[in-house]
């Protein structure tokens, strides 16, 4: 059997279907899984397939509202909510607490999740919000339930993790190591800030495939443009209209760049947790369901700035991400 031939308008369902038999009894994460995302699309459309699935968010309403309506659609879905706001480092470590008192390994975890652009905030750890919520809420997260996803390794199985990244990383000169996580106010620009969180990604899943000898399998990829809820928020509105990326209306600008439906969105991201030929491409950045490391950024595939972060997110975190 020939492999699937993938495009820019294929979708998750599509990508689901050839897969079917990777995402049968796999037990997956899904951060960011608000109705209106390509995080929710991926938790629907993998959810007709696994074992189980897991939704987080930070805000429990949202959460049932998601599960509600994917169990209207699947009644069979195994869906299981869990709050988890990455803007915090003491609610990732309650929300791991929770996910390593699971009975289930974990097979594959998705970081889907991102803040807004928007205006200059600080968490609650005094740490930029968009990088927060982007990179070191899901390296603290990852790190601790990496015990979850080690237990998922067999000799035919390795489990995946996958960084939600994004073409415009390119749009930056790399992670600006020298402010890394505590930007000056004065200086801060949202969509810098927001290119710089999308490379923290793609160097995430180089590292992490690199450190973990093959225990785990990383990949990042780039989604598409697509309006999804995150380009409905009004403190994004203005900065993706100084793009040229929504037009003055708050619409989506067609004329400036191709644009992907939800659905289409959400293909990249399950091509990358469950593609078996990815085995052979640890690390790899995928673009339309397929490896485009031709299309990463120099400052995002060099190995000295995957080090660099990964060694640097430790010290702020204060943790160790040993295997």
């Amino acid at each position: 059997m020939s492999p699937p031939e993938f495009s820019f308008t294929t979708t998750a369902e599509e990508v689901a279907a050839a897969f079917a038999n990777e995402i049968t009894g796999k037990n997956v994460l899904i951060t960011g899984t608000s109705i209106g995302g390509i995080g929710f699309e991926t938790a629907r459309v993998v959810a007709k397939h696994a074992n189980l699935v897991i939704i987080t968010g930070y805000s429990e309403e949202r959460l049932h509202l998601s599960k509600a309506s994917i169990k209207k659609e699947i009644p069979s879905a195994n869906i299981r909510p869990l709050v988890l706001d990455l803007s915090s480092l003491a609610a990732v470590r309650k929300a791991a607490a929770e996910v390593n008192a699971y009975a289930e390994p974990i097979h594959v975890l998705i970081h889907n999740a991102a803040a807004p652009i928007g205006p200059f905030k600080l968490t609650i750890d005094h740490l930029d919000t968009q990088m927060a919520t982007s990179h070191f809420g899901p390296f603290l997260f990852t790190k601790l339930i990496s015990p979850k996803l080690l237990a998922a390794e067999t000799t035919s199985y390795t489990p995946r993790v996958i960084f939600v990244s994004s073409a415009a990383h390119a749009f930056c000169g790399g992670v600006n190591f020298d402010t890394f996580g505590t930007p000056s106010e004065e200086k801060y620009q949202p969509t810098d800030a927001y290119f710089q969180a999308k490379c923290a990604n793609i160097l995430m899943g180089m590292e992490l495939s690199k450190r973990a000898s093959g225990r785990i399998k990383a990949y990042s990829l780039h989604p598409g443009i697509i309006h999804t809820n995150t380009y409905m928020k009004e403190e994004s509105i203005p900065e993706l209209q100084a793009l040229g990326i929504l037009r003055l209306d708050g619409t989506p600008n067609t004329d400036a760049m191709p644009w992907k439906t939800i659905p289409q969105g959400a293909a990249t991201t399950i091509a990358a947790a469950f593609d078996p030929k990815l085995k052979h491409v640890p690390g790899a950045y995928l673009d339309d369901c397929t490896v485009a490391n031709d299309k990463v950024a120099p400052h995002s595939s060099d190995q000295g700035n995957a080090k660099k972060l990964w060694d640097l997110t430790e010290d702020i975190i204060g943790e160790k991400f040993l295997f």
